[in-house]
């Protein structure tokens, strides 16, 4: 069909003639109400950013000489946020002299990520960054385990 008929029979229905294709060879156009098709689109869209899921990085600062106690705090608070599904990013802060020994605060990473291997998986190792040591974790993505801890019915 010719541009100039597809355009009245267009006028003559009250709709739309839309290009679909431009690059094909003739172009190929479709009649439609543009309006409405540009509204379905969008409602698509809003669902799709509906369902996506947001990463939240989260961040835990500590010292290279920090105690047991404040440590275990801190520890169970980057073990509830992985648990909700965000990120941790840890930094360990130097101060003055502590520049000089910046292995206390690889060592306290490491131990960190010893400690927490069963939820977490270390996207970025611990990298001296200025005045502060940075790492990275990620919660460990779920696999289909569930089945195997079903307990198993008994039958008489």
């Amino acid at each position: 069909m010719t541009t100039a008929q597809a355009l009245t029979r267009a006028q003559q229905l009250d709709f739309d003639l839309v290009e679909v294709a431009p690059q094909a060879d003739p172009p190929v156009c479709k009649i439609m109400d543009y309006g409405k098709y540009k509204y379905e689109q969008d409602v698509k869209a809003k669902e799709a950013r509906k369902r996506q899921q947001q990463v939240t990085v989260k961040e835990m600062k500590f010292k290279p000489k920090i105690s047991s106690h404040d440590y275990d705090t801190k520890k169970n608070h980057i073990e509830k946020f992985l648990t909700q599904g965000s990120k941790v990013k840890v930094t360990v802060w130097f101060r003055g002299r502590e520049m000089q020994h910046t292995e206390l605060g690889a060592r306290l990473l490491s131990n960190l990520s010893k400690q927490l291997e069963e939820i977490a998986t270390v996207e970025m190792h611990p990298k001296l960054d200025g005045k502060n040591m940075v790492m990275v974790l990620a919660p460990v993505k779920k696999t289909g385990a569930k089945s195997e801890k079903e307990p198993k019915s008994q039958h008489a």
